[in-house]
C-alpha cells in the first residue's frame, strides 16, 4: 500500500490533487552545508500553518510515521576495488524497530532519522532511495558541525545531564546554558519537520516521535498542520520541578511537548513531574477520567500514557537458538562453573549515571564482609562505549579502572580474578550467552529512564530445551534468575520480585547480594516465574500496540472539530474547538446592536471586565463611563453579575444609577441603585458556617498563601497564591472533607479555578438570566438583543439560559450573543481572547447609544 503524499499544503487545503506519489519521486538532501536557525525567524517555514476545516477522506490508521535521532539501521561503506558502495541492515539492538513488533500487515511503517554514519553530500540522494525502496526508511543528513552542537553539545551536555538530575552548578561540571547549542538544537529538529513533510499525508498518518532529542519537533508539525495526529515518548526520567525549572528554556519544551496529541511516559513519576511543571510553570491542570489522564490545554485534551516499554521476545529467542551462543554457553561454563566459580553479571554503558563504580565498591564490601565467596564469586562487568563525550566519561573510565585493579590486587589470586571488566564492544549473541550462565544480574544505575538489561536477562535466563542440556538443569520447566536492581530506574517497579537497592548505599548493595547469592532455589523460582510471565506479555510490540491504540482515542475526534493555530515560534499553538464556535466579529455585533431596540445585556466582572491577574480589582473610571453610556440607553438593560458581596459591588459601581447588580453568584440582585436588594431564592439559614469555617481555617492554617473569604451567604476557601501542587492537593480533601460534614445541610460544595465554595443550593448565575428575561416579559418587553459575557464555569449557567430562551421570553429573530473569554470548551457559542478586547467591544457599543443620545 502507497499512501498519498503532501509537501505543499496550500495545495492541499486548495482542494488540488497533488501530481506526486511517495516512492516515484526523488526525496531531495536536507541541508548539507551549516547553518542554524535564529529564534527570531524560526517561523519563515516554506509552508505556513493551515486553517484545518478540511474533510478528511479516511480516518482509517493505515500509516505509522517513526521518527528518532537515530534509523534502526545498520550502514557500512565497502570498497571494492576503485568502486565503493554502501550496504544496509536492520539494526537487532534498536529498540525502535517496530513493525514486526505491531504485527498488523496493513499498517505500513515509515522510519525519519539519522544515520550512525556520515555520509558523503554526493551519496546522499542515491542512500536516500535505498533506503526508503528497501527499509522504508527516510535518512536525514546534518552537516558535521550542527549534528556536533545538536547532540553532543545540547542532548548529551544540557538535557541529558539535568533530565537524570545533574545541575550544572559549576562550570567544572559542564552543561551550562549555552545559546548556540540551542539554536543548533531548534534547527536540526526543524530539519527533522521538513523530511517529515516530504513522505507524510497528514489527513490519515500519525506520526510517533521519540525521546528528548526532539522535544520541539511536535511545534514545527503542529505549525506545519495543525490537525496532525501527532505522539512523543520520552525513553529518558523526566525530573522533578524543582531541577527542570533551572533550564532557561523550560516553557519553550513544555509547550512544545503539549503540541503532541498523546505524551507517553515509562513511570507515573516521570509523569507526575511533568504534569507537576506544567502546573507551575504554565498554570495548567489535569484530570483523570476513566483512567485517562489529561491536559485541557486550549480546548484541546492533551493525553498522559505511562506504560514502561518492553523487549523484542522473538529477537532474544532467535539468539538463544543460534549455534554461536550454545558454542558461548559452553566456554562460559568452562570458565565459570566448571571452576566452581559463580557469576554475578552487569552490563552498563560506560556513564556517570550507570553507577558502575558503586557497584565495584559493593562487590569489594561483599569480599570484605563475607570471605567465603573470595575465588567463587565473580563479577563480570560489561561496560558499552560510552554514548556521549567529555570529560566526565574519561574520569569515570579511569575510575572503573583503577577500582577493578585494586580488587583484583587485594582478593585475587593466580586464575582467578574477582572482577572482569570487558570493555570491547560484544555481539549480542554473546551477551545473552552471559545472561544465561548469570546467577544474578545486578542493575545499580544511579538514575536511568528505563534500563532494559533486567528483562533481557529474565528471557535469557528461561532459555530453551537445548541450553538446558548444556546447563545440565534436566527436563524441569522451572527456570530460575535473580535480580539486584536499582531504585531509581524506570523498570524497577515493574519487577516486584527483585531486589531492589539504595546504589549509593553501598552496605545494603552489598548485603542484597549475599541475598541473591544465598537465596533457595525455590523462591529464585518463583520471582523468575513472576518476572518471566509480566515480560513475556508486556513486550515492545504491546508497547508499541497500546499506545497507538491511545494515539488514535486521542485524535479520534480531530476530523470533526475546528482549529486555529496562533503565537509565534516555539510558542506556537493550535486551539481546537467545536465548528459552531466562532470569534464574534465587533462590526456584526455592532450592527446588530443598531437595528435592535430591545436590549439585555449581562456581564461577569472579574476575568471578564477586570483580569484576572490585576491586584486592583475596582473598575476604573473608564469602566464605569462605558456602563453609564450603555445604561444611560433606554432601550438597554445592563446587569453585572459577579461572586463579589453586595457591599462591595454597590460601593464600587455607585456612579451606575441604572445598572443592575447581582451579587454572590445571583443570590441578591438589584435592579437599579435606588433599588432594594432582592433574594433570587428563599432565605436560607446560614447555621452551617459554624460547621464549615473551623474546618476551613484547619485546611488555612496548614496551606500556607490560602485565605477564607466570609461572604453573607457563603464561604470561599482560595489558594491562589499557595503552593500549585499542595494547594490544589488540599483542596480536594477540603473538597471530600466540606462535602462529608454538610451532607445534610441545605448547601453545595463546589471547586473552581483556585477556591473552594460552599453556597446555598439552587443559587447559579442563570437564575439572574432567568430573573432578567422574566422582567422583561411582564413589562410586556421582547428583548431582540440579548448579550451575555463571562469568563469561567460559574457563567456557563447563564450562557444555557440564555440559549435555551430562544422560543421563551426572547424574541423568536432576535440576536442572542453569548461569549466566553478565550478559545476554550463552552456552551457559549462566541470567544473574544482577553478582557481588552471585551473592554473594546462594550465601548463600540457605548460609542453607539452616545450616537443616539445626542442626535
Amino acid at each position: 500500500m502507497v499512501s498519498r503524499s503532501y509537501s505543499n499544503l496550500v495545495e492541499l487545503a486548495s482542494g488540488e490533487t497533488p501530481s506526486f506519489g511517495l516512492m516515484n519521486r526523488r526525496i531531495p538532501r536536507i541541508m548539507t552545508v551549516a547553518g542554524l536557525i535564529s529564534e527570531v525567524n524560526i517561523d519563515d517555514d516554506q509552508v505556513e500553518s493551515v486553517a484545518s476545516d478540511l474533510s478528511s477522506s479516511s480516518v482509517h490508521r493505515d500509516r505509522i510515521i517513526i521518527v528518532a535521532n537515530q534509523l534502526p539501521i545498520k550502514a557500512q561503506k565497502n570498497h571494492d576495488g576503485n568502486r565503493s558502495y554502501w550496504s544496509f541492515d536492520w539494526d537487532e539492538n534498536s529498540l525502535l524497530q517496530l513493525k514486526d513488533g505491531i504485527g498488523d500487515d496493513d499498517i505500513e511503517v515509515i522510519y525519519v532519522g539519522c544515520l550512525k554514519e556520515d555520509v558523503h553530500p554526493n551519496e546522499q540522494d542515491e542512500v536516500s532511495m535505498t533506503l526508503l525502496e528497501n527499509f522504508k526508511c527516510v535518512p536525514t543528513f546534518l552537516p558535521p558541525e550542527m549534528f556536533t552542537k545538536y547532540y553532543h553539545g545540547f542532548c548529551k551536555q544540557q538535557l541529558w545531564p539535568l533530565f537524570h538530575y545533574m545541575l550544572p552548578l559549576s562550570p567544572e561540571l559542564g552543561g551550562r546554558f549555552n545559546r548556540s547549542l540551542w539554536q543548533a538544537y531548534v534547527s536540526v529538529n526543524k530539519i527533522f519537520a521538513d523530511r517529515i513533510m516530504e513522505v507524510i499525508n497528514p489527513e490519515d498518518d500519525y506520526v510517533w516521535i521519540h525521546d528528548y532529542h526532539l522535544m520541539v519537533l511536535p511545534t514545527f508539525l503542529r505549525k506545519r498542520f495543525n490537525r496532525v495526529k501527532l505522539g512523543f515518548f520520552l525513553h529518558s526520567p523526566f525530573p522533578s520541578s524543582e531541577i527542570y525549572k533551572t533550564l532557561p528554556i523550560r516553557e519553550e519544551l513544555l509547550r512544545a511537548l503539549l503540541n503532541s496529541d498523546l505524551i507517553g511516559f515509562h513511570t507515573f513519576d516521570y509523569a507526575r513531574h511533568f504534569l507537576s511543571c506544567c502546573s507551575r510553570m504554565l498554570g495548567l491542570t489535569y484530570e483523570s477520567k476513566r483512567g485517562y489522564i489529561g491536559i485541557e490545554y486550549y480546548g484541546r485534551t492533551v493525553n498522559i500514557k505511562i506504560l514502561p516499554v518492553g523487549i523484542h521476545m522473538g529477537q532474544i529467542q532467535s539468539v538463544l537458538r543460534l549455534q554461536e551462543t550454545e558454542e558461548k554457553v559452553c566456554e562460559l561454563i568452562q570458565q565459570f562453573s566448571d571452576q566452581g566459580r559463580t557469576m554475578l553479571l552487569g552490563v552498563d554503558d560506560m556513564d556517570i549515571f550507570k553507577g558502575i563504580s558503586l557497584k565495584l565498591l559493593a562487590m569489594e564490601q561483599l569480599l570484605v564482609q563475607h570471605p567465603r565467596y573470595r575465588g567463587k564469586v565473580v563479577l563480570v562487568q560489561i561496560a558499552n562505549p560510552a554514548r556521549g563525550r567529555g570529560k566526565d566519561v574519561k574520569e569515570m573510565q579511569e575510575e572503573t579502572k583503577a577500582t577493578v585493579k585494586r580488587i583484583n590486587e587485594r582478593f585475587g589470586k593466580p586464575g582467578y580474578d574477582p572482577v572482569i571488566l570487558i570493555e570491547e564492544p560484544l555481539r549480542f549473541y554473546e551477551r545473552v550467552a552471559y545472561y544465561v550462565v548469570a546467577e544474578c544480574c545486578l542493575v545499580t544505575a544511579v538514575r536511568d529512564g528505563m534500563n532494559l538489561i533486567p528483562y533481557e536477562y529474565i528471557v535469557s535466563r528461561q532459555g530453551n530445551e537445548t541450553l538446558d542440556k548444556v546447563l545440565k538443569i534436566g527436563s524441569s520447566p522451572k527456570k530460575k534468575s535473580m535480580l539486584v536492581v536499582s531504585e531509581f530506574i524506570g523498570c524497577s517497579p515493574s519487577l516486584s520480585g527483585a531486589i531492589r537497592v539504595n546504589p549509593w548505599n553501598i552496605d545494603a548493595v552489598a548485603d542484597a547480594m549475599d541475598s541473591a547469592l544465598g537465596m533457595a532455589d525455590s523462591e529464585k523460582e518463583l520471582r523468575h516465574e513472576k518476572h518471566y510471565r509480566y515480560v513475556s506479555t508486556h513486550d515492545v510490540g504491546y508497547w508499541a500496540r497500546s499506545f497507538l491504540q491511545d494515539l488514535e482515542r486521542a485524535c479520534c475526534d480531530h476530523v470533526r472539530r475546528r482549529w486555529w493555530g496562533i503565537g509565534f515560534g516555539l510558542s506556537f499553538k493550535v486551539v481546537a474547538l467545536d465548528p459552531n464556535f466562532r470569534k464574534l466579529s465587533v462590526d456584526h455585533i455592532v450592527s446588530a446592536y443598531r437595528r435592535t431596540t430591545c436590549r439585555a445585556i449581562l456581564l461577569d466582572y472579574d476575568g471578564t471586565l477586570m483580569p484576572q491577574v490585576s491586584i486592583d480589582k475596582s473598575p476604573t473610571g473608564k469602566s464605569i463611563d462605558i456602563l453609564n453610556s450603555l445604561c444611560r440607553d433606554k432601550n438597554n438593560m445592563v446587569f453585572l453579575v459577579s461572586a463579589r458581596s453586595r457591599a462591595t459591588l454597590s460601593e464600587w459601581f455607585s456612579p451606575c444609577e441604572n445598572m443592575g447588580l447581582a451579587a454572590e453568584h445571583g443570590y441578591f440582585l438589584r435592579m437599579k441603585r435606588d433599588g432594594e436588594w432582592e433574594t433570587c431564592v428563599p432565605a436560607t439559614d446560614c447555621s452551617w458556617k459554624q460547621i464549615a469555617e473551623p474546618v476551613m481555617k484547619l485546611y488555612t492554617e496548614t496551606t500556607d498563601g490560602s485565605t477564607i473569604e466570609d461572604k453573607e451567604t457563603a464561604l470561599v476557601w482560595c489558594y491562589e497564591d499557595a503552593d500549585p501542587d499542595f494547594g490544589s492537593c488540599q483542596a480536594k480533601e477540603l473538597l471530600d472533607h466540606l462535602e462529608s460534614v454538610l451532607a445534610n445541610e441545605p448547601v453545595t460544595v463546589k471547586s473552581g479555578q483556585n477556591y473552594v465554595e460552599v453556597k446555598p443550593q439552587g443559587v447559579s448565575k442563570g437564575l439572574v438570566a432567568k430573573r432578567l428575561l422574566s422582567s422583561m416579559q411582564e413589562k410586556e418587553m421582547s428583548p431582540d438583543f440579548v448579550l451575555c459575557i463571562g469568563d469561567d464555569r460559574s457563567d456557563e449557567d447563564m450562557f444555557e439560559v440564555i440559549t435555551s430562551s430562544m422560543n421563551g421570553p426572547i424574541a423568536p429573530k432576535a440576536e442572542v450573543f453569548a461569549c466566553t473569554v478565550c478559545r476554550k470548551p463552552s456552551k457559549a457559542k462566541y470567544y473574544l481572547d482577553d478582557t481588552a478586547e471585551i473592554v473594546r467591544l462594550i465601548q463600540g457599543l457605548a460609542c453607539v447609544s452616545d450616537q443616539k443620545i445626542l442626535f
